[in-house]
Order: C-alpha cells, then structure tokens, then sequence
C-alpha cells in the first residue's frame, strides 16, 4: 500500500483517529478497502480538491471493524469499507461546507451525500460516498438531531 492515494490526499489522513491512538487501534484498511480508498480519493475528493483549488480537512474517512465497535459506528456505514469520507472546508475557511456539498451534487458520481446536522444555511461537515464497483445510488440525506440522536431524511 502506498501513502499517496491520489495527489491531494494520503492514506495517513483518511486513517487517522485520535480514537485509535488514544486506544492502541490498528485502522489500517485490508487491500479490498485500501481500493476503495483510492477509489474515491480520485473519483470524489480530487475533483473537489481541483475545483476549489483550496485544502479541504478530512475528519472522518476509513474505519477498522476494531475503530468502528469502539466508537459506536454503524456495522454497515461505508466508512469501514474505505467507500466515505467527510468533509470540512470550513477547517480552513477558503470555502464552505455547503459550496462543497452543492458541487458534489452537481458534479461528481457518488453513492450517498448527506448534509450533516449545521444549520439551512451551511452544514457541519459532509458526508460522501462511492462504490468504485458501483452501482453509485445518488442518495442525498439531511442529518438532524432528534431527542440528541441522530435522523437521516431525504434532502
């Protein structure tokens, strides 16, 4: 496995937890999901990453089955199959969350897209998804809390 999945993006950032530090996990992805990995760094986040020509964070992306049971993840989110990643342009504030989402919708293949929680005006961080063996469901969700857990509705 290389670091480099495509030119703006590195394996070290979409494995890194403080999670998995904190505990001694390993979240280094199987060579099915390190696929996935590239898959999507060149499908989803490069083009993203071209278009705005700005650096956009990371906070989320692969998740061990080891990481994903510590946290509380869901046992089918695509983020333990190296299919997801989050985002936040607003990190670093050249761009923000919702310009982000707006051009993924309009211009990029992917699976799920999901505003999460934020306000109607900017989302918190998004969500994306790609399954590089497709079919790719074009599904985009709103997330929101309801009686502090999380709810998913169509956008």
């Amino acid at each position: 496995m290389q670091n480099q999945l495509s030119p703006n993006l590195t394996l070290a950032e979409v494995t890194k937890s403080a999670t998995a530090i904190r505990h001694g996990i390993d979240n280094m992805p199987s060579e099915e999901h390190y696929e996935n990995l590239v898959a999507i760094a060149n499908k989803v986040f490069q083009p993203i990453r071209e278009h705005f020509k700005c650096a956009i964070a990371v906070t989320s992306g692969y998740r061990s089955p080891a990481l994903n049971d510590r946290i509380g993840g869901s046992a089918t989110s695509q983020h333990c199959f190296g299919e997801a990643l989050d985002l936040d342009a607003d990190v670093f504030g050249k761009i923000t969350n919702k310009q982000i989402f707006n051009f993924i919708r309009e211009a990029i293949d992917y699976d799920q897209l999901i505003w999460e929680f934020g306000t109607a005006e900017n989302p918190d961080w998004v969500h994306v998804s790609y399954k590089r063996n497709g079919p790719n469901r074009k599904q985009i969700l709103r997330a929101t809390k309801v009686n502090g857990k999380a709810k998913y509705a169509p956008f």
